[in-house]
């Protein structure tokens, strides 16, 4: 599908009288991390994953640079270019404030919203510790940065999963990387959860237990404690937040 930065991949199947969902993937993340998900739901309802710009089979434009509410438009492409009036957005880790923006500029297309360990407000972080994240993502020793990090991430994961993930950070180009971090260091999220009236719920992990994370900032956003995974929560635990999204899904008009 062709967006405003180039062309958009997406996976898209299932049939069923529920919303449609659509699934947004994390940083250097893509589509195959929400395989258990899109099996899962597509019996029931429509299941729609796509690859944000520079991630997975889409197109990187050529400035490299984009924010979060750029990322957004991305989804906007593929729900409008599919006819969906209305969806559910599941969005993990970056995916989670992609799909937050995407709500709060289209309140009235979203039944619901579904945040899986959603990143946490990176306005927040130190000002000479992002420039230093920064400074290093600019540098050749990029990727023993980036990896090194997202191995914190996965202390608790299965070497399967931290396979996949640190595989798919590798695959991943350094423009992207480098402007899907400093996106997150600009975003609002607590400005677009006010923007966005509908039913929420963010599911996290002791990772985004911290004074940024969105259902801090927030309190009336509900949340949901998820114990002994890593960060990408849906390759630890798929049973576990099949389930949780399921019973979303219950309450979502």
């Amino acid at each position: 599908m062709r967006g405003a930065a180039g062309e958009l991949f997406v996976d898209d199947g299932g049939t069923g009288q529920g919303t449609p969902v659509v699934f947004v993937h994390s940083a250097c993340g893509d589509t195959r991390q929400w395989v258990a998900q899109l099996r899962h739901v597509r019996p029931h309802r429509r299941a729609v994953a796509l690859d944000l710009r520079g991630h997975g089979q889409s197109t990187l434009p050529p400035d490299a640079d984009f924010t979060v509410e750029d990322l957004a438009g991305d989804v906007a492409t593929v729900v409008e270019g599919l006819g969906l009036s209305r969806v559910v957005l599941v969005g993990h880790s970056l995916g989670g404030a992609v799909s937050l923006a995407y709500a709060a500029a289209n309140p009235e297309r979203v039944a619901g919203l579904f945040l899986l360990d959603p990143a946490s407000d990176g306005r927040q972080v130190p000002r000479e510790a992002a420039e230093g994240m920064m400074a290093a993502l600019a540098t050749d020793g990029w990727v023993q940065v980036i990896e090194q990090y997202w191995s914190t991430l996965l202390v608790p994961s299965s070497p399967q999963v931290r396979e996949q993930v640190l595989g798919q950070l590798r695959r991943t180009q350094r423009g992207a990387v480098k402007a899907a971090m400093g996106a997150l260091l600009k975003f609002d999220p607590v400005t677009a959860l006010k923007r966005y009236p509908g039913p929420a719920l963010s599911v996290i992990t002791p990772l985004n237990e911290n004074p940024g994370a969105y259902h801090v900032l927030v309190p009336s956003l509900p949340s949901k404690l998820v114990t002994g995974t890593g960060h990408w929560v849906q390759l630890d635990a798929p049973e576990q937040v099949n389930t949780l999204l399921d019973g979303f899904l219950a309450t979502v008009p």
